[in-house]
């Protein structure tokens, strides 16, 4: 999958993976894809939570050994 931009949020304990992804997905432009990537277990429950609450997409997660990778797009307006 392609993105648009990238946040490495690898090592960063929640609440702080999701606030800088809602940080990052406001400077995009609806239909643009946010790669997040951590390591905070709570991300696994915390990020698709945040996509249902706010309209973002979660168009794909991925598990590469202890990192979750999630792609993210930008609600459209």
């Amino acid at each position: 999958m392609s993105w648009d931009d990238e946040l490495d949020a690898r090592g960063l304990l929640c609440p702080l993976p999701v606030l800088k992804a809602r940080k990052r997905l406001a400077a995009l432009a609806p239909g643009q894809v946010l790669r997040l990537i951590a390591t905070d277990p709570a991300a696994v429950i915390d990020v698709p939570h945040y996509c249902a609450e706010s309209g973002h997409i979660l168009r794909e997660t991925m598990d590469e050994a202890d990192t979750q990778v999630y792609y993210i797009e930008h609600k459209a307006s």
